[in-house]
């Protein structure tokens, strides 16, 4: 009988068991220690425990792993299309035989629920297939220039390319990123995030158990000043994926620019949900739960701002309250439906919001607090809070919180709706709740956003490009624009 993410919980849980974890950073096709020793701690936010440790990286380690993935991109570069879409198909087929262990450790790194957690491994499986598959379909263009000239496009790989991969998705953020360069004949070096280390160590052996050749795929953990830093500041490096908040990615391009390096960034997000007066009210109270409290509100792209029409206000906050107050908040493991804080530090900015919102007399109608309900959960947890009818220059509708935090905002029309909606720096995700398309249809291209839903907030996939807009960033990933960043057009122009 095969391993089940339940039956890992149940021999933790008693007494720490654990499955095989990688001892160190994945380098030119093998794991290795840091060249200094050093090690760092990895944390369980459902019980706020140490339960194992990993390499911490420096500059040296990412020079053996920029040496290492510029070394294997000659080769890599020249692999067919074939070739590139056999090795990410069978890794999709090991990450789906491995699902259970791979979503279990998603949990312990993250603190998100097992749910959730399966549901990024299967994404995962899905982009090493779909990017698998766009390998053979990347294809240029024929040019007609006249009878004695001929002209077309070919898309090369970029080169060596680095990953900064985030805490909040950390398995399906490494694969959309490593998938589309790994298809373009890209090689790569991913540096996660200091908390969440280990399935993208975990993916690193995967893919070379599929074929993978040494030194395409490398993968360095470690503080982001350490490790981070000198990864993207590296003259080798040609393209850089960058996901996370706005002041990194800021300093992240200027770390490029020197190295005239391209760049995907993908930061921060305000997002709004927008419900009209004559939408669904039912369905638009469940849209607008799991748009924020959906990984306890620690995604880039959630529904954080609801900008909802005054006839429809108190009815609809109404059902969103006696929802959220459903919801049971613990450890992953554990069968709750919202889970941990990934950190201290990120607990502590969530409450420092809130706490001001409370002390500037604004109305938090439920949640506001830290804490899960079962007793044996000892970790980061921050009760699911909606903060109601807040003004437009509130620090809550402005500013991104990243946690299970809900700021209402009320208007009287479509204007209005336009108007807050538009009404941060940030232009990541929207969504609209309303019965009548043409209302849909005119907000959904005036909002500044680079993916908008109507009546379901999280519609989509994979194949669906995915970016943002003013401060939230340039680039897109997923869908076929995804392999675009790795490569670059060459345009060939024969005379005879």
């Amino acid at each position: 009988m095969s391993t089940t993410a339940e039956t890992l919980a149940a021999a933790y849980f008693k007494d720490g068991t654990l499955p095989a974890l990688p001892s160190g950073h994945f380098i030119d096709g093998a794991y290795r220690p840091s060249a200094n020793g050093g090690t760092m701690e990895a944390f369980d936010p459902g019980l706020g425990k140490a339960f194992a440790s990993f390499a911490a990286g420096d500059a040296e380690d990412v020079e053996r792993a920029v040496a290492s993935a510029a070394r294997a991109a000659v080769l890599w570069r020249r692999s067919t299309p074939i070739e590139r879409r056999r090795v990410l198909a069978a890794a999709a087929r090991l990450v789906r035989e491995r699902a259970e262990t791979l979503a279990f450790m998603e949990v312990l790194d993250s603190g998100k629920t097992i749910a959730e957690a399966r549901g990024d491994i299967a994404n995962v499986a899905r982009l090493f297939d779909y990017y698998g598959g766009l390998a053979e379909l990347h294809e240029g263009a024929s040019i007609p220039l006249g009878p004695d000239l001929t002209s077309f496009t070919v898309n090369e790989p970029v080169g060596v390319t680095a990953h900064i991969i985030p805490w909040n998705y950390p398995s399906s953020t490494f694969a959309r990123g490593i998938a589309s360069a790994l298809a373009a004949g890209c090689s790569a070096v991913a540096k996660p995030a200091e908390t969440t280390p280990f399935t993208a160590l975990l993916f690193a052996g995967i893919l070379s158990e599929a074929g993978l050749p040494a030194g395409v795929l490398n993968v360095v953990t470690g503080l982001g000043t350490d490790a981070g830093a000198p990864l993207v500041a590296h003259p080798a490096v040609r393209h850089i994926t960058f996901t996370g908040s706005v002041a990194t990615g800021v300093r992240v391009a200027q770390s490029a620019a020197p190295n005239v390096a391209s760049l995907t960034l993908e930061l921060g997000g305000k997002s709004p949900v927008v419900c009209l007066g004559d939408c669904d009210l039912d369905a638009a109270a469940e849209g607008v739960l799991w748009a924020i409290f959906c990984n306890a509100g620690q995604v880039c792209s959630a529904g954080s701002r609801l900008i909802v029409e005054r006839s429809i206000h108190g009815a609809l906050v109404e059902k969103i309250v006696t929802l959220t107050k459903a919801l049971k908040v613990g450890h992953g493991l554990r069968g709750a439906d919202v889970g941990a804080i990934n950190s201290p530090a990120q607990l502590a900015r969530i409450r420092t919001h809130v706490d001001a919102a409370r002390a500037r007399g604004r109305s938090i109608v439920t949640g506001g607090g830290i804490g899960a309900d079962a007793i044996a959960d000892t970790g980061w947890f921050y009760r699911p809070t909606i903060i109601d009818d807040l003004p437009a220059d509130d620090a809550c509708v402005c500013e991104e919180i990243f946690g299970p935090v809900l700021s209402v905002q009320v208007v009287d029309d479509d204007d209005a709706a336009l108007a807050a909606a538009n009404g941060t720096e940030y232009g990541l995700y929207a969504g609209i709740y309303t019965r009548d398309i043409g209302r849909a249809m005119r907000l959904a291209r005036e909002i500044v956003a680079g993916q908008v839903t109507v009546n379901d907030y999280w519609a989509g996939g994979i194949a669906l490009p995915f970016g943002g807009m003013g401060k939230s960033g340039y680039g897109r990933e997923k869908g076929r624009e995804g392999i675009d960043a790795y490569t670059a057009t060459k345009t060939i122009t024969i005379r005879g």
